[in-house]
Parts: C-alpha cells; sequence; structure tokens
C-alpha cells in the first residue's frame, strides 16, 4: 500500500473514506471532480489518491475543465457516464413523463403513484392538469377544459361509493392478522386491542390504495404529476436533447428547464446538448419522426376497439430450446460455441426439457433471477391495454417497446369496481365527452390531442423481450398486490409464452394469476408487522 504523509492524509480527509486501504469510496464533494477522477484514473499509472493529491487538491476548476478537454478534443462519450445527478421535475403531465421514461438507459425514475396519493386537489380553484399552449390557443380550449374537468369530476364524486364497496366487498371482519400473543394468524374480532388497531390501518390503506387503483381510469394524460429522476451525465445529455427536439411545446419546455438546472450539477457533462451536436440530434430525431409519420400514413389506418395481448414474434420451441441449452452449456465448457450447438442439437428433447425443470426448481423465489443464458429465447409482444396498464408496463426496462399515440379510439372497458358501486353511467358519460373533444382535437393537432384522453382508454404498443426478462415482468405483475388491468396483461403473456414455449416456460415458477380481492392487503400487513417489532 502506497504510505501518505500526515500533511497528504490531511488532504485526503473528506475526499475517500479511508487513506490507508485498498479498498475505499470517494467522498469529494465535487460532481465534477468525482467523475475527472475516475477518468483521468485510466490514464495513469498513479493511485487514484496519488491523482487526487498531485492533480485535484489545489485545483477547484480541475474537473471541468478536465471534462471539457476530454470531451471537446476526444470526443469520448463514455466519460460523461462518470457524472451523476438527481433531478426533479414537477407539475407535468402523463404525456411529457412517458417520454422522458422512454429512456431507458442510464436514468432511473421515480413517478408520483396513482394508488397512494387521490389526484383530485385544485390550486387557486382549479383542477390540476396541463393547459397545453398550443390548445388554449386555440377555439378548442373551452372545449378541452370542460372535457379535463369533467374527468377529474367524475374521479373525486366516486371515490366515496367505490372505497365503500370496496370496504364491504373485503370486510373488516374476514382480515386475519398475527397475534402478538400467540403469534398465529387470527380474525379480526380475536384480536387484542394493539393488534386490531394494527389490522384496522393495514385494511384501511389496503382498502384506499384498491379504490384508487379503481378510478385511475378516470384520470385524463394531462393529469400533473411529478418524477424524480437519477442518472448519468450521458444519459441526462440524450434527454434534454431529445425532449428540446419534441414537437409538444411542455417538453420542449422541461428540456430547457432541466439543461439549466443540470448544468449548475453536472455542467461539462451535458454541454454538447445545447451546441451544434445538440441541435443536430434534436433536427436528426424530428426528421426520424416526421418521416415515419408519413410513410405510416400512406400505409393507412384501422383501429380496432378492444383489448389484447398476442404473440407477435417468436422462435420455433425447438430453436429456442437448442439456444438456450447451448447458451447454458458454452459458458460451462471448453469447446467453442458451433461444437456446443451440435452437441444440444445430437441431445434428446426429453433431456433438454429435464434440464430446464431442474433449472426452475432451483429457484427458491422470483428474486432468484434464471441464468443468462434464458435471454438467448425472445419474445415480441403486441399489446392493446388501458393507458393506465401501460403507465406500469412501461417502468421494464430490458426490453424494447415501440409505441403508438394515445388516441380514444380504441375503446375502453368499464372497471367492475365502478360498476358495482352504481358509477357505471358516470364513467361512460365521462369516457363520450372525452371521446368527442379527442376528435375535434386529433383534426387539428393529432399529438396535443393525447392530453384530454383518459387513462382507461385502450393504448397500442409492442414489447420485445427475451425469457430471462419476461421471467421477471410476468412474475412480478402477476403478483397478489398488482392492479387488476396489468395483471391480466402479465397472464396472458404467460399464457402465450406457455403455448409456444412449454418447455422453457417451465422457468416461470412464480407466476400468480388468480383472482385478488384486495391486492395490497397482504403487504401492508407485512409492514404494520414490521413496524410492530422495531416499536
Amino acid at each position: 500500500m502506497e504510505e501518505f504523509t500526515r500533511a497528504e492524509q490531511r488532504a485526503l480527509e473528506g475526499h475517500f473514506t479511508n487513506h490507508d486501504r485498498p479498498v475505499f469510496a470517494i467522498t469529494t464533494p465535487s460532481q465534477a471532480d468525482r467523475g475527472a477522477l475516475m477518468s483521468r484514473y485510466s490514464r495513469t499509472a498513479k493511485s487514484m489518491r496519488r491523482v487526487f493529491l498531485d492533480e485535484f487538491a489545489r485545483d477547484a476548476s480541475r474537473g471541468s475543465r478536465f471534462y471539457e478537454r476530454v470531451l471537446g478534443e476526444y470526443g469520448d462519450d463514455s466519460v460523461a457516464e462518470l457524472g451523476e445527478a438527481q433531478a426533479a421535475v414537477e407539475g407535468i403531465s402523463n404525456i411529457a413523463v412517458k417520454k422522458m421514461q422512454d429512456r431507458r438507459i442510464g436514468l432511473s425514475f421515480l413517478e408520483k403513484s396513482t394508488r397512494y396519493v387521490r389526484w383530485d386537489s385544485k390550486e387557486d380553484g382549479r383542477y390540476r392538469f396541463c393547459r397545453e399552449p398550443r390548445i388554449m390557443g386555440s377555439p378548442l380550449a373551452g372545449e378541452y377544459e370542460d372535457a379535463c374537468d369533467a374527468s377529474f369530476e367524475a374521479y373525486s364524486d366516486l371515490f366515496e361509493p367505490v372505497l365503500d364497496h370496496v370496504m364491504r366487498s373485503s370486510p373488516l371482519e374476514d382480515v386475519e392478522f398475527k397475534s402478538s400473543r400467540t403469534g398465529r394468524n387470527a380474525k379480526f374480532g380475536r384480536l387484542g386491542q394493539d393488534d386490531a388497531r394494527a389490522a384496522e390501518a393495514a385494511w384501511r390503506r389496503a382498502s384506499t390504495a384498491k379504490a384508487l387503483d379503481v378510478l385511475r381510469g378516470l384520470l385524463p394524460a394531462s393529469a400533473l404529476t411529478n418524477v424524480g429522476i437519477t442518472g448519468n451525465g450521458r444519459a441526462f445529455e440524450y434527454l434534454v436533447t431529445v425532449l428540446r427536439g419534441s414537437a409538444l411545446d411542455e417538453e420542449r419546455k422541461i428540456g430547457g428547464q432541466l439543461y439549466s438546472e443540470l448544468g449548475a450539477v453536472i455542467g461539462p457533462f451535458i454541454r454538447r446538448s445545447d451546441g451544434p451536436h445538440g441541435r443536430a440530434m434534436a433536427a436528426y430525431a424530428r426528421s426520424v419522426s416526421d418521416g415515419a409519420r408519413a410513410w405510416a400514413g400512406r400505409a393507412g389506418e384501422k383501429q380496432r376497439p378492444g383489448a389484447y395481448v398476442r404473440l407477435a414474434g417468436r422462435a420455433p420451441e425447438p430453436e429456442a430450446l437448442d439456444s438456450v441449452v447451448s447458451a447454458l452449456l458454452y459458458e460451462h465448457s471448453g469447446s467453442d460455441y458451433r461444437r456446443v450447438r451440435r452437441r444440444v442439437r445430437a441431445m434428446a428433447r426429453a433431456s433438454k426439457a429435464r434440464m430446464i425443470c431442474r433449472l426452475a426448481a432451483m429457484r427458491g423465489n422470483r428474486r432468484h433471477r434464471p441464468p443468462r443464458a434464458f435471454e438467448a429465447a425472445e419474445y415480441a409482444f403486441d399489446i392493446t391495454s388501458s393507458f393506465g396498464a401501460f403507465r406500469d408496463l412501461h417502468r421494464h426496462r430490458l426490453l424494447t417497446m415501440h409505441r403508438q399515440l394515445l388516441t380514444a379510439r380504441l375503446g375502453y372497458e368499464v372497471p367492475r369496481g365502478i360498476a358495482e358501486a352504481g358509477g357505471e353511467r358516470r364513467f361512460r358519460e365521462c369516457m363520450r365527452g372525452t371521446a368527442s373533444v379527442y376528435e375535434r382535437l386529433r383534426a387539428k393537432m393529432p399529438e396535443q390531442a393525447q392530453y384530454v384522453v383518459n387513462m382507461a382508454f385502450n393504448y397500442r404498443y409492442m414489447m420485445r423481450m427475451n425469457l430471462r426478462e419476461a421471467t421477471h415482468l410476468i412474475e412480478l405483475r402477476t403478483g397478489q398486490q398488482g392492479h387488476d388491468e396489468y395483471r391480466r396483461v402479465a397472464s396472458s403473456m404467460h399464457e402465450l409464452v406457455r403455448a409456444a414455449h412449454p418447455a422453457l416456460s417451465r422457468i416461470i415458477r412464480f407466476a400468480d394469476p388468480g383472482a385478488a380481492r384486495l391486492g395490497r392487503l397482504e403487504a401492508e400487513k407485512r409492514g404494520e408487522y414490521k413496524r410492530r417489532a422495531r416499536r
């Protein structure tokens, strides 16, 4: 280990977690210095702490200047990944936040929930939705505002009836909770006072979450949300560039604001998005979008209402099975891939199927991910589901998604909870009003027309993924605590994989397609157990 003098040790304090061990964390306050240190580290024989002492300790602007030189002279994009930042964007529409979340590499998002938060609050006496500049400058501004107001009013008015229905459907008396006295589950009526209070709190939270799940389809895509973003400089640079090239005023404005605010934190990493590089990239993105839209228009358009999940592409089972088994054996053999593949082809199908079954049996829970070999089998799912269900499925990162503009032409489904609570007529009136305004907006401004569409309307998109990611998505999204809409999509995906690849699909061990009554209840009870244990 390199030794440092007392003076050097004092200089290292506050910048590294230790000065005398081979493993340490970088804690220097400047983000530019942290990233520059990492990048400079690869271009010198010195230790990182020595680089800091020799080149950074007495020069506060060293990190920024280093990045400007590397990015300007060498164009080494990868060094921009060494700068990270956290940002928040508040009061943006569900159209804009989906555009941001399309950037699936290098960024992580946390968005305001439709399950735990009521969305019918007002600001200065008005519901909170995006009043898009082009719409508000058109003769249809009044109709647009009326349609969005009607959606929020229906959401607000139906909350109590739906919550009451949920509570009556899954009454507190049926809830079982772990007794602190016996350690066993007992019905609510047999619990002690403290346990009964905890059980009731969990039941009320789960009931409210269920009611809000049922009602979210009434929210228009213009409803304002908040999103937190963590990411590296390279990903933020691309995000800013894409937003600035958008056809929507809201998204262009967000791009400019993000650039300004991130500039104070990771300025050197994103500077190119405001120069010739960024402008050329934004123009290229607009050209691609405009060209594809023109070609698609010449191909014609058919809107068939109704939800569905279809398997649009996959390899035949023998080929997919051979690919997975070959990838599995290749990692642990000393042969080249062609030789391994020939050996696998010569194996009996039953032997290969037994191999998959044994691997599946090794998985103790859904967090035991299948090995990477399962990435060798791929699927393309063509899906039409509610926009609300899409919002949840859109969060999966390790896949490729293609999606269309949001429309009111693909129909909708009345949520069972609303129908059973007596709100079906109000729900349908809201959807008819939205569809009418949407058509008038679409004739003049198809991209802006998306803002008025409710989350209950069906939306069309395609998801391409490998079997490893499909296993994760299906097992997570069929869980009992999930929303009924995306649970149906994930269950349909599971059935399609099973039909296409009976042997390979056995790796999906923890799908749970059964009906859920009060989905969040078990999770809320676990939360109460933990809170009680801490007390």
